[in-house]
């Protein structure tokens, strides 16, 4: 379970920090299950990319709302959006694979 602030906004860099502190607990319901599945995204995959999180993300892009890049449990560079229950856990609400231009955009931010 991820600790949630007691005031304001989750910070997303002190949000990468926590994740590889603690192994975060995920949830998963038909819908967020057949959704990733439907971009071809396994759940091993879309938790090994929330896992393995790395600078500069996660990416806040809403209240409560992250974006993360990297790379799933089969290598393959993925998109994870997800949201934290009140609770601390993981709710995976959108995954796919990255497009070629966000690829290459993300190999030359990590050089």
């Amino acid at each position: 379970m991820i600790p949630r602030p007691r005031h304001g906004r989750m910070d997303a860099h002190g949000l990468c920090s926590i994740i590889k502190s603690v192994m975060p607990n995920f949830r998963w319901n038909r819908w967020n299950e057949e959704h990733i599945a439907a971009h071809s995204v396994s759940i091993e995959e879309a938790e090994a990319v929330v896992r393995g999180v790395r600078r500069p993300f996660p990416r806040a892009i809403d209240d409560n709302k992250f974006l993360v890049c990297g790379r799933g449990s089969g290598g393959r560079l993925l998109q994870v959006v997800f949201v934290l229950d009140d609770d601390g856990t993981v709710f995976v609400i959108h995954a796919r694979s990255l497009t070629d231009k966000e690829k290459r955009r993300m190999r030359r931010r990590r050089r």
